[in-house]
């Protein structure tokens, strides 16, 4: 007899989503994460990000439903047999990005990133940008309205709307994409390995302010920001076996 596990159930305010949760619960009881087996995240892709932001470093595998107006991280709402679902769920583990932003006021601030981190100009004023990578520059001037590094699994996210290429799971890449560059005009990016050291210098921070965005967490009036895959960091996602993430990857790249 298989055991069922202990179900820590959250939502997002997406309409539905509340009933969802109180229909799932009544059925399959509520735990505290700590002592969850497993987090079900009722909502769409944000919510999801802010799960794992939040749950993330509990180490506990998180499924999530669609309830919101996007979910490539979610499976199908169905409110009948989740607990055959999560015993044939197929696991993805990803390796959030670790942001850390110098300000113009001297601060460092840290942050994690299972999408992208994205740097953008603040004002009319386009960004001049230089770009190091593991100590070497590479781009003496980028002249953009921003650039932008992106995981496999938020390859599919902004990046792929800023034309960066769609990153395939486990390939241990990152995706450098620049969004609207005017010079280089024809620079288009850079697929790296992911454990390079990706290191921007903001050239005129005080006339051409930046912020760095890590997920949702915004950072403003930087001066430099380093990012890095996380050694020590990962999360698990569960995915239906007829809709994996990996499926899903590949599929968007095929899609008009």
């Amino acid at each position: 007899m298989t055991v069922s596990p202990r179900i820590a159930f959250f939502a997002s305010p997406a309409e539905g989503a509340g009933q969802a949760f109180e229909e799932l619960v009544a059925r399959h009881g509520q735990h505290d994460p700590a002592e969850a087996d497993v987090l079900v995240a009722l909502g769409g892709d944000g919510f999801m990000l802010q799960t794992l932001h939040r749950y993330g470093g509990q180490g506990k595998p998180v499924y999530g439903m669609k309830l919101g107006s996007v979910g490539f991280l979610m499976n199908h709402h169905h409110p009948d047999g989740l607990l055959e679902r999560l015993h044939a769920a197929e696991p993805a583990v990803l390796r959030p990005l670790e942001m850390v932003a110098v300000t113009e006021s001297g601060a460092t601030v840290g942050s994690l990133a299972y999408n992208e981190v994205s740097l953008l100009r603040q004002t009319r004023q386009a960004a001049h940008l230089s770009i190091e990578l593991n100590g070497q520059v590479r781009l003496d001037e980028l002249i953009s309205d921003g650039v932008l590094v992106a995981t496999a699994a938020g390859s599919t996210a902004y990046n792929f709307s800023a034309h960066g290429p769609i990153l395939p799971l486990g390939t241990n890449v990152i995706a450098l994409t620049p969004i609207a560059a005017f010079r280089p005009r024809r620079w288009r990016g850079a697929v790296l390995k992911a454990d390079t050291e990706v290191r921007f210098r903001v050239l005129d921070p005080y006339k051409r302010p930046v912020s760095a965005t890590a997920d949702s967490h915004e950072v403003r009036d930087v001066v430099e920001v380093t990012i890095r895959e996380s050694r020590d960091r990962t999360v698990t996602l569960l995915f239906d076996p007829e809709h994996n993430l990996e499926e899903r990857i590949l599929a968007e790249q095929f899609s008009s």
